[in-house]
């Protein structure tokens, strides 16, 4: 069964740039691996910064093998170089009824 997830990656200081293209092809590597739906990523901004990204996992399987997968573990130290994970709820977005944030144009 899907699992959709809400992801939220606070760019370290001056990494913004770096985290965006990174962005780029998180979803397209996850999905060459067989790990999430064919549903596209939505990845939006909040006003400090913090980039959220909703997507689906093809099942709660494919999380753990996301865990072992080399490929996906190579990506995720590259992330860990750029940004920090945050619980969305430290977005502060989050904490209104409607959360707004701005769309992510990639260059």
């Amino acid at each position: 069964m899907e699992r959709i997830v809400i992801v939220a990656y606070k760019p370290l200081p001056g990494k913004e740039r770096e985290l965006k293209s990174l962005m780029k092809s998180h979803w397209e590597i996850l999905h060459q691996e067989g790990l999430v739906t064919d549903r596209k990523s939505i990845i939006c901004q909040s006003n400090d910064g913090t980039i959220i990204e909703v997507f689906g996992w093809k099942s709660q399987e494919a999380v753990e093998q996301s865990h072992s997968n080399e490929n996906v573990q190579k990506m995720w130290k590259e992330y860990s170089k750029v940004c920090e994970y945050v619980p969305i709820s430290e977005v502060p977005e989050s904490n209104n009824l409607f959360s707004e944030f701005n769309p992510v144009e990639f260059e």
